[in-house]
């Protein structure tokens, strides 16, 4: 194993973990930055505020997008496996 091929291996995982997390974060800032508009406009600042609706938002990009991501986490370990038995 050379240099460039482990090179490969961490760019494909970072890669990875970053689709991987990209809907969660993105959805996460999104609802934050919604929930802090209306906390501003209307002067509450209740924390639970954002709390439960980033949780709710987050539970269901799971639902909608966790096969996906699963996915791509099995394609990388596949990947992974594949390049250990070529070795």
């Amino acid at each position: 194993m050379d240099t460039l091929q482990l090179t490969e291996i961490f760019r494909d995982a970072i890669l990875t973990g970053v689709k991987v997390a990209a809907p969660i974060l993105l959805v996460s800032i999104l609802v934050g930055l919604i929930i802090s508009i209306i906390q501003a406009a209307t002067s509450v600042n209740e924390q639970t505020m954002t709390f439960v609706p980033k949780l709710l938002a987050i539970a269901l990009i799971m639902v909608i997008f966790g096969g996906w991501m699963l996915q791509q986490m099995v394609d990388l370990f596949n990947r992974i496996f594949e390049f250990i038995t070529t070795i």
